[in-house]
């Protein structure tokens, strides 16, 4: 399964996007390593580069995850939805960005909030239970069989569940 990451869509949902961004982003990609290194995901954080990034986008390895800044001028949320539509349903994009959840999800892939999977990489540390969590999952209005979510909202479900540890 492939995982594309907002970046700081992710670290403002954990510790706000205050004071010293480089400690946070460093942190950031540790805790990711220590998932990848569980899951065996491919994982791709993607990091805005538009206001002070270098004229071509940049892609670095680190620790087996694909860190990307995206090129002077251009946002990280046009970077992760063409990785989406690239990776179409066998992706999950972390961010809590509506455009971004509906674009990709246009697109085949499921969305998941920044929030679920920031409390997905809490129980690396075993500071949080996720499987004590059911409000993360989705539980939508809808018709037909009350017993039964919509199809989008069990896709959701399923994929949070392989992404949990």
């Amino acid at each position: 399964m492939d995982v594309v990451i907002d970046g700081y869509n992710l670290i403002g949902s954990e510790s706000g996007l205050g004071g010293a961004l480089e400690h946070k982003r460093n942190w950031l990609i540790q805790q990711l390593i220590r998932y990848q290194d569980i899951k065996k995901y491919n994982l791709t954080v993607v990091f805005d580069g538009w206001r002070s990034g270098q004229s071509q986008e940049t892609t670095e390895r680190t620790g087996g995850i694909a860190v990307i800044y995206s090129r002077l001028g251009e946002k990280a949320d046009a970077v992760i939805v063409r990785l989406a539509r690239t990776k179409s349903a066998g992706a999950v994009v972390v961010t809590s960005d509506r455009e971004i959840q509906s674009a990709v999800e246009r697109s085949g892939a499921t969305a998941v909030s920044a929030a679920e999977f920031s409390r997905i990489l809490r129980s690396l540390d075993g500071s949080y239970d996720v499987d004590d969590d059911e409000e993360a999952d989705v539980e939508a209005v809808k018709k037909g069989n009350a017993n039964r979510l919509s199809k989008s909202a069990r896709r959701h479900n399923d994929k949070l569940k392989k992404l949990r540890i």
